[in-house]
């Protein structure tokens, strides 16, 4: 049995975690971390990390990057295997990351589904063919209207498997709107949409002379990623200290 903490409970990811959670006879919500208490919570709910005096094996955390650092900290005190899926960290903070893994076993991941963490793969694999052929790379993200961020984690996620395999030798793109000349061939480019409900969608578009292959990933429910968490945070059981991918957890 796998005892969980979950960082944010009562937001809209912490309370679909709290039910796939709760449908699962491995793990165990054993307490809830949030600045805003609820009355029907069936655990305790603590108002930081630091007040928890819960005995826990993993905590898992999809608040937001200003408090990353914090939850690495505290998390690397406690000796808390943590499964991070915040998204937007700076590079100083994956940084910190790499040093918590020291301590902790970390699974870190801007999107814990499944079919995204298979789609990096197939853009591994096909990305050097068809760069090859001259073939231009494109990744669109679609996301809601409240989503802080942008690009998603994901979408650049995505990028980093395509540049991977290209040996890093691209660069990646964000706004072009100040720019009047051709694309470089050796660009990644990124677009960004956000508005009403949409969960997540993404596409990584590659153009050549004459035809283009689209891969596309729609994610229809939180579920998707929620799940994912899940997997992961069993995954880090008995793990030695280190910082661990998603890729890891599915094998």
């Amino acid at each position: 049995m796998v005892r969980i903490i979950l960082n944010g409970c009562n937001g809209a990811m912490g309370k679909m975690l709290a039910n796939i959670i709760e449908q699962d006879e491995q793990a165990q919500v054993v307490a809830g971390i949030d600045i805003t208490q609820a009355v029907d919570t069936p655990f305790p709910v603590f108002e930081s990390i630091k007040a928890c005096d819960v005995e826990a094996d993993a905590l898992i955390d999809f608040t937001v990057s200003k408090i990353t650092d914090m939850v690495l900290d505290q998390c690397a005190q406690k000796g808390l295997a943590l499964v991070l899926a915040t998204t937007g960290l700076s590079d100083e903070q994956l940084a910190h990351v790499q040093e918590a893994g020291k301590t902790i076993p970390i699974v870190q991941s801007y999107n814990m589904s499944l079919g995204i963490n298979t789609l990096a793969k197939i853009v591994e694999l096909i990305t050097p063919v068809l760069a090859d052929a001259g073939f231009d790379i494109e990744i669109v993200e679609r996301h809601h209207r409240r989503k802080l961020d942008a690009p998603s984690g994901t979408a650049i996620m995505l990028g980093n498997a395509a540049n991977k395999s290209l040996n890093g030798e691209y660069h990646f793109v964000f706004d072009r709107s100040e720019r009047r000349e051709k694309r470089d061939p050796k660009e990644i480019g990124f677009s960004a949409v956000r508005g009403g409900t949409i969960v997540g969608v993404h596409d990584v578009i590659y153009a050549g002379e004459d035809e283009v292959i689209e891969l596309n990933h729609q994610a229809f429910s939180r579920g998707v990623f929620a799940k994912g968490a899940v997997q992961a945070a069993k995954f880090l059981q008995g793990k030695e200290p280190g910082v661990y991918t998603m890729r890891d957890v599915i094998g």
